[in-house]
């Protein structure tokens, strides 16, 4: 039996100011789901999000992706979309595909060229010529076009059009394999719970949800939208 593909146990982080962004948090995902990590503003998601791709160090507790401490060996099995933007401007598309070509053994060169074919995004082209919108598909690109185990994506979807949003929403339906996993935050719910097949709530740094989207339409007899808004008071 495969190990889960992310594992958190007694995973708590505290700031140097005092406060506790994580505190004991427990959480095991296995493979082969699309996982959304919602929960209000300082709710923990973004800390979580940087535990998991050793951007920060836990206070207490630990985490395990594939079984391994995140390190230099979990970075070639997970495929990291942060919130904002680490490109430089100046560079062109194409400087980014040879960036990635470099950096992970499991980036698929020529299906990162079918869909910037797909959208008419010339390889040429530098990234400050692109608008915000088609600047965000060329990051995710990148991203989905890793054969990664687990893929961490951080507001894919903010900031753009509604038209951008159903692309970057098919790009990852279509691009990652069965037995991967992906973990999405974002704030817009309503438009991304039909991709979803679990939920994680994170409340003040612990998981007061975790559920299968069929578990809370057929128990609670709402949308996770829903539901959110009652939890949160939204």
């Amino acid at each position: 039996m495969s190990k889960p593909i992310l594992e958190c146990y007694g995973l708590s982080k505290r700031y140097g100011n005092g406060f506790w962004a994580l505190s004991n948090l427990n959480l095991s995902l296995e493979r082969g789901q699309i996982v959304g990590l919602l929960g209000p503003n300082g709710s923990g998601k973004t800390t979580l999000i940087k535990l998991i791709n050793d951007l920060l160090v836990p206070t207490e507790g630990g985490i395990h992706i594939d079984g391994r401490l995140p390190g230099v060996e979990t970075k070639k099995i997970v495929s990291y979309l942060p919130e904002r933007t680490y490109l430089s401007p100046s560079w062109k598309v194409q400087n980014l595909m040879d960036y990635f070509e470099d950096f992970y053994e499991d980036f698929k060169r020529e299906r990162a060229e079918q869909m910037l074919k797909a959208l008419g995004i010339e390889r040429t082209a530098r990234l400050r010529t692109l608008s915000k919108g088609t600047r965000e598909k060329v990051q995710l690109i990148m991203v989905m076009s890793r054969d990664a185990s687990l893929y961490i994506l951080d507001e894919p979807i903010g900031g753009v059009d509604p038209a951008a949003r159903d692309y970057i929403l098919n790009t990852i339906l279509t691009n990652y394999n069965e037995n991967a996993t992906i973990l999405l935050s974002t704030h817009l719910i309503a438009d991304i719970e039909n991709i979803l097949d679990r939920v994680l709530f994170l409340q003040n740094g612990q998981v007061v949800l975790n559920a299968t989207v069929d578990e809370i339409r057929m128990k609670q007899k709402k949308s996770v939208d829903m539901l959110f808004r009652e939890v949160f008071r939204c």
